[in-house]
């Protein structure tokens, strides 16, 4: 808990307490709470506290304004409310890789703690077994390592379950359930396959079935498709059961339905769609192998998000198992260094300390070949690091089967499969042009994602009003006084009062003007640093030169689009230059979605002054006085 804890404990209890609140979230100066019913809330006592400027009720949100440090009061807040239960996104948003991002990252980003955590033990486990001699991995020490790093790997569907039925709107613990069903004895390895065969194979009432040769142990795809659809008919049963046995009927009746499903369809489905992938690589292999390295390396951590890399391994198998060497997965074997090089690129650029935090143990699971944690928590959230990653991945992947590198035995991965690469007659060939490629990969990977850069979080990403007035002033001491702003937005001005938001029509957030936008751009009004520039690009916050604090917020309402309609030129710590492009929007768009283009322009630190004087134009165009702070 941070220093506005009290406040926070205070915010909770009048909006009705911990079980009033579906979710929460925040813009530039409120908090964002979606009430389960807000005649429960206290808005008068809200209104009453210190800390809190006002309270709104609007677009069926409850909206508590603090201010520009709402930010730091939102994690205090998040702090008391703890694990809210789940409810149902409001539906998708953005683009459709934009919502698969989201789905995937809200899936995985509660366990990659843990993952990461999986990964090192996985890692220790080889070095101790590689350093010790070949008989330690026969030794319960070994064992009890390998159990360490492996159990969750094994038993990913469980908390997958947990995770992705939260993500959909139903309960964690049935889908928890779920996936107990799928790794429980005989189907988490495949041996009931072996078990049921002589009494005419796997049915169900009747209806055949198949379960994965190598079992539902450590799959993605299924459970996060099984959740799905049983979040679904949770919600649905849960509408027509009475009240009196909802609580022990819809769970009973939704897994009754779900499992089947599950093992008759669901299941069976994506395995079929894991052969054909298996087949359709090995005739790419077959028919160019340059290009099949290429696909394999771009393509590698994609079939790791779906959990279709699982396809390749029979194949694998059956060629060792005959004792010849493989080149199947060749390709791929640079790829986690890439994804890794990318990874640091991020963990050195970023300044959210909670995603530096997060890089640390990702890369040193990905120098063992363990990249789940940098994918779903860094990579793909932040998109251009994880392209970079891949586009790495499809050079090394050609370069290395253009080689002719092969695999002799099946081993570990990241530094760890170079044993795999020792031939027969103890020739190091292969291994010495896989350290190259990997220490190419791990380069080229950083050098990549740093050149193509990513959206750092402003919401994580939290400058203070100091390091922004010693980034901006080169730490000269920086005093409001008399300052002309220029107008940040072309168009026609209206009186502050007239603004479509009590917040600002009010005063609350200090004295300004609102320009009704002829042109969708907003340059900077005056030379100074970029102090705020929230995530969903509708609001940015400027500290000038002279010492003024200025809010520029493009529309009224318009962080509900979630960034939709608007692009950002400049990042949060940027030193702009009067006139820059900082972000444009189309108003078009925003109007026909029904949100107001007003765009409020604030000086938030009116106090500091005597006086805000305001241009007497009706129109103003490029570089007219908006505003003058005396």
């Amino acid at each position: 808990m941070g220093k506005y804890e009290e406040l926070a404990k205070k915010i909770v209890k009048e909006v009705g307490g911990k079980e009033n609140v579906n979710s929460l979230t925040n813009c530039i100066t409120r908090l964002r709470f979606k009430l389960k019913d807000e005649s429960k809330a206290n808005t008068e006592a809200l209104k009453n506290m210190d800390g809190v400027v006002t309270v709104m009720q609007a677009g069926g949100q409850y909206q508590v304004v603090i201010g520009n440090h709402v930010p730091d009061v939102r994690q205090d807040v998040d702090a008391v409310l703890g694990v809210l239960e789940p409810v149902a996104d409001d539906g998708p948003k953005g683009n459709l890789f934009d919502r698969f991002v989201d789905m995937v990252s809200g899936i995985f980003q509660p366990i990659l703690p843990t993952l990461a955590a999986a990964g090192m033990l996985k890692g220790m486990a080889a070095i101790l077994s590689f350093a010790m001699g070949p008989s330690f991995a026969k030794e319960s020490t070994y064992a009890v390592f390998n159990a360490m790093g492996d159990g969750l790997f094994m038993f990913l569907p469980i908390f997958l379950g947990y995770t992705a039925m939260k993500k959909f709107g139903g309960s964690p613990f049935l889908g928890m359930m779920i996936a107990s069903a799928l790794v429980y004895k005989g189907f988490i390895d495949g041996a009931a396959v072996k078990t049921f065969a002589e009494t005419g194979g796997m049915h169900f009432f009747g209806i055949p079935f198949s379960i994965p040769q190598a079992g539902y142990g450590s799959t993605v795809m299924p459970i996060i498709g099984s959740t799905a659809f049983a979040a679904f008919l949770e919600k649905t049963l849960r509408k027509v059961i009475p009240d009196v046995v909802k609580l022990f009927l819809v769970p009973f009746f939704t897994a009754l339905i779900v499992v089947p499903l599950t093992f008759l369809v669901i299941g069976p489905v994506m395995n079929l769609a894991a052969d054909l992938l298996g087949n359709g690589l090995l005739a790419v292999q077959n028919f160019n192998p340059i290009i099949f390295g290429a696909i394999i390396g771009f393509g590698w951590q994609i079939l790791v998000m779906f959990g279709m890399h699982w396809a390749l391994i029979p194949f694998v198998l059956i060629a060792l198992a005959a004792h010849q060497p493989t080149s199947l997965l060749v390709g791929s074997g640079s790829v986690s260094f890439a994804q890794t090089g990318a990874v640091l690129a991020v963990l050195l650029k970023t300044k959210n300390m909670k995603l530096k935090e997060l890089s640390i143990p990702a890369f040193i699971s990905g120098i063992f070949g363990v990249t789940e944690p940098a994918i779903y928590g860094i990579t793909l959230p932040k998109k251009k690091p994880f392209w970079a990653s891949c586009i790495v991945g499809a050079v090394t992947g050609a370069i290395a089967m253009g080689l002719g590198v092969e695999a002799y035995n099946n081993g570990g991965l990241g530094i760890f499969r170079y044993t795999t690469l020792i031939a027969p007659d103890g020739s190091m060939k292969f291994v010495i042009y896989s350290v190259i490629l990997d220490v190419v990969a791990l380069v080229a990977g950083f050098a990549l994602a740093y050149a193509l850069g990513f959206d750092d979080d402003a919401e994580t990403v939290a400058l203070t009003k100091e390091e922004a007035k010693k980034a901006a002033t080169g730490q000269k001491k920086v005093q409001p006084e008399k300052e002309i702003l220029a107008t940040p937005v072309v168009g026609q001005v209206l009186p502050l009062s007239e603004a479509g938001d009590a917040a600002f029509a009010e005063g609350i957030m200090g004295q300004g003007v609102v320009v009704l936008p002829s042109k969708g751009e907003v340059v900077a009004p005056a030379d100074g640093i970029v102090m705020t520039l929230f995530p969903t690009k509708h609001a940015i916050g400027l500290l000038t030169d002279g010492g003024a604090e200025v809010l520029i917020h493009v529309g009224i309402d318009t962080v509900q689009l979630d960034g939709q309609y608007f692009e950002a030129f400049v990042k949060q710590g940027d030193v702009v230059k009067k006139g820059q492009k900082l972000l444009t929007f189309d108003i078009d768009a925003i109007e026909a979605a029904g949100y107001s283009t007003q765009t409020p322009v604030i000086v938030t630190n009116t106090p500091s002054y005597e006086q805000i004087t305001v241009t007497d134009q009706e129109m103003v165009s490029d570089q007219d006085m908006l505003l003058m702070p005396v």
